[in-house]
């Protein structure tokens, strides 16, 4: 029994390896690459300056969840070509001619996309050189960490055009602080690259020139950790900001003890008191 069970993993493991590295388009408006544990999903639909339209949307959340089981799958990097990261949805598919039955699924897809991320095993960054407007700001800030160039700016303008960025607003309140969530709502106004970075919406600010090296020196990081300890731990976090801090407190001891009985979680221990670097199995036990 237990060699169908290793001989089974060996084929898996065989099978991952096999798809290691491709390169592919989707629907000519989604670029996908995957190389080395790293997946990049880059927007290319500049003609629409990158729009989360419904497709563009169904697209992403197809890429991010279509590995979710491969543990060699380490991290997922969202980028965009042109000067625009994003313009947030396509408003054509929001206008007064549409159907409120398109709108309601501009939303309905929307939530999912945000939901494809925060479910995401493995961290998702976003890659960020140009403008993030509203959804495209929103999809910044609810990436688990974001890298973006200097010359990068954020803006949820929707207020301009008589559309509150309400959804839009739900990622900003839990990345910033009130007070700048409020401005760019209220306001429509742009926020600078280093004004994102002292307000949290991004982790690091990058010469455009070298975005592409800082973003890979976070993902080859990212890759020597565990990756069923991240998921583990990824899972927990955004559970505990619903929760208060003393059942956060509680739950959170439960998962440190979960986490001590993962076969990673005793490798660890394990190393740093044998004083050795660490062998994952990412979970493959």
């Amino acid at each position: 029994m237990n060699r169908n069970i290793f001989l089974l993993k060996y084929l898996q493991k065989q099978l991952n390896s096999a798809t290691r590295k491709y390169s592919l388009k989707s629907d000519g408006i989604l670029s996908v690459k995957y190389m080395d544990g790293i997946k990049t999903l880059t927007m290319t639909d500049q003609q629409t300056r990158n729009a989360l339209s419904i497709k563009m949307m169904k697209n992403l959340i197809e890429n991010i969840t279509m590995d979710n089981d491969n543990p060699e799958l380490r991290v997922i990097v969202i980028s965009a070509e042109g000067k625009v990261f994003s313009a947030g949805h396509n408003l054509k598919e929001l206008s007064p001619l549409t159907e409120k039955s398109i709108h309601e699924e501009v939303f309905k897809i929307g939530s999912e996309l945000m939901d494809a991320i925060i479910d995401c095993p493995v961290p998702v960054i976003a890659k960020v050189n140009g403008v993030a407007a509203a959804a495209g700001c929103q999809l910044v800030a609810q990436c688990d960490l974001a890298i973006c160039s200097e010359s990068s700016s954020f803006l949820t303008p929707g207020v301009n055009f008589g559309i509150f960025c309400s959804t839009p607003g739900v990622a900003l309140a839990r990345s910033v602080s009130k007070s700048t969530a409020m401005k760019m709502l209220l306001t429509g106004k742009a926020i600078s690259a280093l004004e994102a970075k002292n307000s949290g919406l991004v982790a690091d600010i990058s010469k455009v020139e070298n975005l592409d090296q800082t973003v890979e020196v976070y993902c080859e990081d990212i890759k020597m950790k565990s990756r069923e300890v991240i998921k583990l731990g990824k899972q927990f976090y955004y559970k505990q900001l619903n929760l208060g801090a003393k059942q956060a407190y509680r739950i959170g001891g439960n998962i440190m003890v979960k986490n001590l009985q993962l076969p990673d979680g005793k490798e660890g221990i394990n190393s740093f008191i044998e004083k050795r670097k660490a062998s994952w199995t990412h979970g493959m036990k």
